[in-house]
């Protein structure tokens, strides 16, 4: 799984930004851009791990549906 790593590197790249935006002087037009922005990055992952699990249950259950068949049941 190569997602693995990718996954990684953005879950810290959204740490290090949830805390310099955390750590800087508060701006409410700044502020709310930036949770705008995080709250798109962890929705494109979530839908990314989403779509990934789909894909690897349906290619499991066809190859078990293709086994099932094979064996004259």
């Amino acid at each position: 799984m190569q997602a693995i790593p990718v996954i990684r590197y953005l879950a810290a790249l959204l740490g290090q930004r949830i805390d310099h935006a955390r750590s800087q002087e508060p701006s409410r037009g700044a502020s709310a851009v930036e949770w705008v922005v995080i709250s798109a990055i962890l929705v494109a992952i979530a839908l990314g791990i989403g779509l990934a699990i789909s894909t690897a249950l349906n290619n499991k259950a066809n190859t078990i549906s293709q086994d099932i068949e094979g064996a004259g049941g």
